[in-house]
């Protein structure tokens, strides 16, 4: 393993200087950006070049500047706290810079953003309304929780799988676990977060520059089988461009429900050609406070910090970034004897990643990008007196190779690219697992704009082999023996542009998705879940179609858009509660992964829009369905209630609706967020009461010497304490939710 570990990283690092002999062929982009009002500068703006994933922020006197950006139509999309988004079209020509001056207008709305053309009689049909979700600045900050799941569990359709503080997941649509794909950066996390309700994501979101949110044909680039989505942490690691000067971040974060705290810094220092971008972090957490109880063993103490050097040249970049995310956590008792005293987690995750791109003179490819990663990740479930239960142990290697081509057969742009995936993985309980995978991909995305239609498409084939250590046919779970798995996946996406405003779309996914290390071989207890998972060798691959349709207007004013969708699954896989003890361990129920028909639908809808001068109100509502076909199944099982056909873990319909005041850098307001009962349960699932919950908010900016900015927000969650369950925890049953919270969160930029 340590060997393995080592060529690995030497590997890495023969790839840094990759493709020195480029050519001097780039040009730039700069331009100075000031208040659309006042005419003042606007510091610490974020700008990214989208088309070629460049990336800056502003200095204090709103300049910015680009280098290595081969010639080319960009969208430059412009991000900063107070401001409208706004994104500008512009073209750059080989060996020149391009100067803009951009004025942001200030808004009252948190996502309003405007497209700016440069031929206003033709515009780009919807450049700027895929289907996607972006949080930056203050939509990011203000919803900025102690995880991943947490900040994004506001957004219409976002739910969290939980269970205790650390250990929680996104689940969107009511698609969780393998069917969202979580990134850092572009690349996969490594961890085993989506295999288990007690795995923690290994990323932290408060050093985060954006989050964004993919689906359709632009998840493909990343997954077959991210048919619920795809989520980036956007956290910069590697500089692709020369920052105009040395610039940071500092967030400090306090939390009353559990006396938590976090602390956070940011660091971007320009050497001559070469960008050091360090990041660290640390985040601690007491058991957390139930209106009614203090949940034991709910605590966390993490860090997820990073270090990147890049070199930035005419013919493109490279750099090397290495990390570490380390995070002991706490997992709640379990009263029926599973684990009386909670289960204690420790886990570690160590990566070194390698990312270049090289730029192309009069070729098919404007440019390629290359990014190499390895993983080692272990994570150990300590029960009583500290003995080891579990322990999963995880080392994976991936390599990406993207290009993004100049117009073909009709299409606009597009981006090519390879993907591969290497990893050894080994579980140690009473029956040990210990496999090796290896997946290969080939994928493409292209678009196109005819008239006021944009069209998106995009395909990836994908090869998965699941391989275990020693064939064993007469095992109890049955034959275990390597699998091999090929499959296509496709997407389409349609978006028309009636003007004023008005967007409506259409997006088609047929994806496709092997099932995992786990769910073919797991044989064992795993006592922090509360299960013994028993898993099936027979397994065939997982399809879903996926269809929706929306509805979009935007203005200076307001902001609404509904949404509708349908996925319908073949061989839906997911571990289900037979209700049966486990013949060896009686206080766990026996959960056999088993692949079935299934359909899971609903709708969403959000709005936001000024009220009088100074007032904006925001509504959003979600409501999903998740159903198995019960034709070839029997309808009960012993001692247990009609089978409805449910599948578990479905949220309920939610309604959320909220005032804000906003006077210039202030801001003041509250929401009401309501969530029905869910009986729609499957077969051994408790069902939850309804519950409403009120929370207030307030945010302040101010500037000092030197226009460094200073951000100061505090949150009320949970207002009058009311005790409630959220239909996704794994510990419903035993635990409620968490009481009433008050947070502060401070960050200064300069």
């Amino acid at each position: 393993m340590k060997t393995y570990s080592q060529l690995i990283i030497i590997l890495l690092l023969l790839l840094s200087p990759l493709c020195v002999v480029g050519y001097d062929i780039s040009g730039s982009v700069s331009g100075l950006i000031t208040d659309g009002e006042t005419g003042d500068p606007v510091p610490f703006a974020y700008v990214h070049l989208e088309e070629i994933n460049r990336f800056s922020n502003t200095d204090r006197d709103g300049y910015f500047r680009i280098q290595n950006v081969p010639a080319g139509t960009y969208s430059l999309v412009i991000h900063r706290i107070g401001y409208a988004g706004k994104s500008v079209t512009f073209t750059v020509t080989d060996n020149t810079d391009s100067e803009i001056e951009i004025q942001l207008r200030p808004t009252m709305l948190t996502g309003q953003s405007i497209e700016v053309v440069a031929n206003a009689e033709n515009p780009r049909g919807a450049n700027l309304e895929h289907a996607s979700i972006k949080l930056t600045g203050s939509s990011l900050r203000r919803n900025l929780g102690s995880t991943l799941s947490e900040t994004l569990s506001s957004q219409p359709g976002f739910d969290q799988r939980t269970m205790g503080a650390a250990p929680a997941r996104p689940v969107i649509r009511g698609l969780g676990d393998e069917r969202v794909l979580i990134l850092q950066d572009g690349e996969r996390t490594g961890d085993f977060s989506a295999s288990s309700a007690d795995h923690a994501v290994s990323v932290d979101p408060i050093s985060a520059n954006e989050i964004e949110i993919a689906r359709g044909p632009a998840a493909l680039a990343y997954g077959s089988n991210a048919i619920g989505g795809v989520i980036n942490v956007v956290r910069n690691q590697i500089a692709t461009t020369v920052p105009s000067e040395f610039n940071g971040t500092v967030t400090s974060q306090l939390a009353s429900v559990n006396n938590g705290a976090s602390l956070a810094g940011t660091l971007s220092i320009p050497m001559d050609d070469k960008v050091l971008n360090i990041d660290i972090n640390g985040r601690y957490g007491d058991d957390f406070r139930a209106p009614s109880e203090k949940i034991s063993n709910s605590n966390y103490l993490s860090s997820n910090s990073s270090a990147g050097l890049s070199f930035i040249r005419p013919w493109g970049y490279s750099g090397l970034a290495v990390s570490s995310y380390l995070s002991n956590y706490g997992i709640p008792p379990d009263p029926i004897g599973g684990h009386p005293n909670g289960v204690n987690i420790e886990m570690r995750k160590f990566q070194v990643e390698n990312k270049s791109e090289i730029l192309f003179e009069d070729h098919f490819l404007k440019y390629l990008e290359a990014q190499l990663s390895y993983r080692y990740y272990n994570h150990k479930e300590l029960e009583t007196s500290n003995i080891i239960g579990t322990e999963y142990t995880k080392n994976s290697a991936n390599i990406t190779l993207k290009g993004r081509h100049r117009g073909m057969g009709g299409f606009d742009d597009g981006i090519i690219g390879v993907w591969g995936e290497f990893h050894d993985t080994f579980v140690f309980d009473r029956f040990n697992i210990e496999s090796n995978g290896v997946s290969l991909s080939t994928f493409t995305i292209q678009e196109t704009d005819i008239g006021p239609l944009h069209v998106e498409l995009g395909a990836r084939l994908d090869y998965h082999a699941e391989i275990p250590k020693e064939d064993q046919p007469n095992s109890r779970i049955g034959d275990i023996r390597q699998r091999t798995y090929l499959g296509l996946a496709t997407s389409g996406s349609l978006i028309y542009n009636f003007g004023q405003g008005f967007y409506a779309g259409t997006t088609f996914m047929h994806s496709f998705r092997p099932p995992t290390t786990d769910e073919l071989y797991s044989q064992g207890p795993h006592v922090a879940a509360y299960s013994f998972e028993i898993g099936n060798p027979d397994l065939e691959a997982e399809r879903g179609i996926g269809k929706e349709l929306f509805l979009r207007y935007r203005s200076s004013d307001a902001t609404i858009e509904l949404s509708g969708y349908h996925n319908d699954f073949t061989n839906f896989i997911f571990p289900r509660d037979t209700g049966r003890d486990n013949i060896f361990f009686p206080s766990l129920n026996d959960y056999q992964f088993e692949g079935v028909q299934a359909v899971i639908y609903g709708f969403e809808a959000q709005s936001e829009f000024k009220v009088l001068s100074r007032f904006v109100a925001n509504t959003s509502f979600s409501y999903t369905i998740g159903k198995r076909d019960l034709t070839n199944e029997e309808m009960t099982l012993e001692g247990s209630d009609s089978d409805r056909g449910y599948l578990p873990m479905i949220p309920p319909f939610q309604a959320t609706l909220g005032l804000n005041y906003v006077h210039r850098s202030f801001s003041l307001g509250g929401h009401i967020r309501f969530a029905s009962e869910q009986d729609q349960v499957s077969q051994f699932e408790e069902p939850t009461d309804a519950y409403t919950l009120i929370g207030l908010r307030s945010e302040y900016r101010f500037s000092t010497t030197g226009n460094r900015i200073h951000t100061i927000s505090i949150n009320i969650n949970n207002l009058t304490n009311i005790e409630y369950r959220n239909h996704l925890s794994r510990l419903k049953e035993v635990f409620p939710e968490p009481g009433r919270n008050i947070s502060l969160l401070y960050r200064l930029y300069f």
